[in-house]
């Protein structure tokens, strides 16, 4: 399966798709299907969207009309999954670790994070500049009640 950064949208959106209707099946995956399908699991309310038309992969979700979009949503959960493994930037793993705890679980972690790098992302996004690596694990040490 490509990297993710050679895939348009649609290719995108088409392999949480295929990777999820593996799991369905009961078919063998790549380890990325493998985390694909398991983040689509524990979000049983986009298993519907996932699982029905194709017109998914071009649907524009729009914040201003209250839309959500559950590949956005998904697709920073793995991006925390990836941090937190890399532990990059450096200390994020015990952050996650700590947040997991005092949450009850990964998932849970990965929620409160997933506002943080959001909006590190935004910011980066604005300003033209790469992320503040910093200020995000601050935002997320804050969480955790360990923060400026």
């Amino acid at each position: 399966m490509p990297f993710f950064h050679d895939q348009d949208r649609a290719s995108l959106r088409r392999s949480y798709l295929l990777a999820w209707r593996k799991r369905l099946d009961g078919v063998p995956m790549e380890p990325l299907e493998h985390q694909l399908a398991t983040v689509v699991e524990q979000h049983p309310e986009y298993q519907p969207v996932i699982e029905g038309t194709t017109d998914v992969l071009e649907r524009d979700y729009a914040p201003e009309g209250g839309q959500s979009n559950p590949f956005l949503h998904m697709g920073m959960h793995l991006a925390i999954r990836e941090q937190v493994a890399t532990n990059r930037p450096s200390g994020i793993a015990a952050v996650h670790a700590e947040l997991a705890q005092k949450l009850g679980g990964a998932h849970e972690a990965e929620h409160r994070m997933i506002e943080c790098l959001g909006e590190a992302l935004w910011t980066s996004q604005r300003t033209g500049l790469p992320p503040d690596e910093a200020a995000y694990l601050d935002a997320l040490r804050r969480l955790t009640g360990r923060g400026k």
